[in-house]
């Protein structure tokens, strides 16, 4: 029961990572990781503390959809199989195939290198190369949570219960979100927030895999986006030039309330506007799972030859990097997709 606007919701969002990781990258808001001492644009900052509180909870959200209406035509094993092959092989076996270079070209600006040894220096760089594969990872573990709950819930009760739900309680769904984002944060490493991320999950599956329930959200679409426009504001204004990864950020309530009213407002547009397909939104979305996989050690590696061997004022460190990575990322992944063997190593595909 594929849906055109879920998949062009999916791949605009990939792209949105993409343009996210080139601001990330030259981070003046003391964010870990992207090139040390790179010179920094606040606007930039900005921007990305804009995006960075619903985009991951949208995809999750989405795949919490599309898991309903993918299990709705397997049986639980023949789901966690696929997922095994197209989510835990490129996040694992794959580190050791392209993803060696995120952990590589981090150990080498941090200075790492000096200590250690020479014969470690790939396994350590593959193993600690995941970069933004903990999405994918994080996704596989969900989905084998969410193959138990099916099981427990046999007549699928609770899905169908879910499918009463009306506005006023689709939007104060932000309240267990807002709970969630209090739970399950891992310190440092602050993108793994199983909390909120599997009940945006869950969500997905048990609330918007309804049609009844997305149609209500499309009806509503306007308000939800004045709603997450004035919580934008309040958002900007309390965290401006704030490091936008903190707790103190993710937790409060004025961001959850503005990521909840984003992510009504997206689907709600989307539905109304993106429910159809083309030859390149088809291409697109085929091709977004490969974006997402590839773009952040080709972009690292961008980034890395820009700041390492060259001195452009920091504008162009932004649009280079951006413009570069556009073009080298789909054109790895159609490398890629034709070599059989590395094909399902970095993106899980037999074909």
């Amino acid at each position: 029961m594929r849906k055109a606007y879920i998949d062009n919701i999916r791949w605009a969002t990939v792209w949105l990572v993409l343009i996210y990781h080139v601001c990330y990258m030259f981070n003046g808001v003391g964010i870990l990781g992207g090139i040390p001492g790179a010179e920094n644009i606040p606007a930039f900052d900005t921007a990305a503390a804009m995006v960075y509180p619903w985009f991951m909870v949208l995809l999750l959200l989405l795949a919490g959809m599309s898991a309903r209406y993918s299990l709705s035509k397997r049986t639980g094993g023949q789901f966690i199989r696929e997922r095994a092959v197209k989510l835990l092989v490129p996040s694992t076996l794959g580190l050791f195939v392209i993803h060696w270079i995120t952990g590589y070209l981090n150990i080498k600006m941090g200075g790492g290198l000096d200590f250690i040894p020479a014969p470690l220096v790939y396994p350590i760089s593959a193993i600690s190369g995941i970069g933004p594969l903990w999405f994918i990872q994080t996704l596989f573990l969900f989905s084998c949570v969410l193959v138990l709950l099916k099981k427990l819930d046999g007549r699928d009760r609770l899905w169908e219960l879910c499918g009463r739900c009306g506005l006023p309680m689709i939007i104060l769904l932000a309240l267990p979100i807002f709970v969630a984002a209090q739970v399950l944060n891992m310190p440092v490493l602050t993108m793994y927030r199983f909390g909120i991320y599997f009940v945006a999950f869950l969500i997905g599956y048990f609330v918007f895999s309804h049609d009844g329930v997305q149609e209500k959200v499309e009806r509503a679409r306007v308000p939800m986006l004045c709603a997450a426009a004035v919580c934008a504001v309040v958002y900007a204004f309390q965290y401006h030039r704030t490091d936008y990864t903190s707790p103190d950020c993710l937790q409060s309530v004025i961001t959850n309330l503005y990521l909840w009213f984003t992510v009504l407002a997206i689907i709600g547009f989307a539905k109304r506007y993106m429910d159809r397909e083309t030859d390149l939104t088809r291409y697109m979305s085929s091709s977004s799972f490969g974006v997402y996989i590839l773009h952040y050690p080709v972009l690292l590696a961008i980034c890395y030859v820009i700041c390492t061997y060259f001195s452009f004022p920091a504008i162009c460190n932004y649009l280079l990097a951006l413009v570069i990575a556009m073009v080298l990322t789909p054109l790895a992944y159609e490398l890629i997709r034709r070599i059989p063997v590395i094909r399902w190593l970095v993106l899980g595909r037999r074909k």
